[in-house]
């Protein structure tokens, strides 16, 4: 599967990102209308607050999904839904919301460090996450600012972080988790690349089913030293392993995403045989 170095704003909405705006909104609905009755303290009961984390552990998740104002979840949706489509494509769908959930615990994680007294809430690590995605993937493709000015995905996204940065280490407090937003980048990052390493590149099919060590019984008790097992590769084993050269060289210059549910149900095969032996 080929990937083109720009790429166009005209994707359908995929499973997940529909999921994940379908229920932003519902959240935040459903608190806004709480509050109308008098139930405001639920949405403290989602917000993350670090210092208060054993207390109300769920917050490390349900923080993604709580927004502070319209506008906040009006950006961080606007952004799920320009970016999120291609990224959910070229990664899958399965690795798709595991890689947005990474980077929300990211950002929850360096909170952890310098916001340890502080409410967060916000879809805006997660989301930062998917802008890095994209970032990575099409570095070049042009992104209009206000519809007029064309920048190229990876100096917006870089802007935005370098913002993040400035914004977070200056004094006093703007009510913005810039540090959320900085480790959801950071973990975006470091996540893209170990699985940019794919299933250790460096380790050939052959290397994981090489002939094992065994000790042969010598006469009086005793016994000779280790030597390798003899036996011959049936065909269809070197048919697999060849297979799975080709696997491990498109995942380490494509990514896991480029698979085709065959080659995926290939590798899936190979691990399994991998772990009975």
């Amino acid at each position: 599967m080929a990937y083109r170095d720009t790429i166009s704003f005209g994707y359908p909405l995929t499973p997940w990102v529909k999921r994940l705006l379908i229920t932003n909104v519902a959240v935040f609905l459903g608190l806004w209308l709480a509050g109308m009755l008098g139930l405001g303290g639920i949405g403290d009961l989602l917000t993350l607050v670090p210092r208060a984390v054993l207390l109300r552990p769920w917050t490390i998740v349900t923080y993604m999904f709580v927004h502070a104002g319209f506008w906040h979840i009006f950006f961080n949706m606007l952004a799920l839904f320009f970016f999120g489509p291609p990224v959910e494509e070229r990664l899958g769908s399965r690795e798709f919301i595991k890689y947005y959930m990474v980077c929300g615990l990211g950002g929850a994680a360096l909170s952890f460090a310098f916001a340890w007294n502080t409410g967060v809430v916000g879809a805006s690590a997660a989301v930062y996450g998917i802008m890095l995605a994209f970032a990575v993937y099409w570095p070049d493709s042009p992104i209009y600012i206000w519809g007029i000015l064309p920048v190229k995905a990876k100096w917006l996204v870089l802007a935005f972080v370098a913002l993040d940065l400035f914004s977070a280490l200056r004094p006093g407090l703007d009510g913005v988790a810039h540090f959320a937003h900085l480790g959801g980048a950071a973990a975006g990052f470091l996540y893209l690349k170990a699985g940019g390493l794919g299933l250790a590149v460096s380790t050939r099919a052959r290397k994981l089913f090489r002939p094992r060590l065994t000790v042969i019984p010598g006469s009086g008790g005793g016994a000779t030293p280790p030597r390798p097992e003899r036996r011959v590769r049936r065909p269809d084993e070197e048919r697999l392993l060849d297979d799975l050269d080709r696997v491990l060289d498109k995942i380490s210059h494509s990514g896991m995403g480029s698979l085709t549910p065959e080659e995926r149900k290939l590798l899936d095969e190979a691990s399994r045989k991998y772990r009975q032996n």
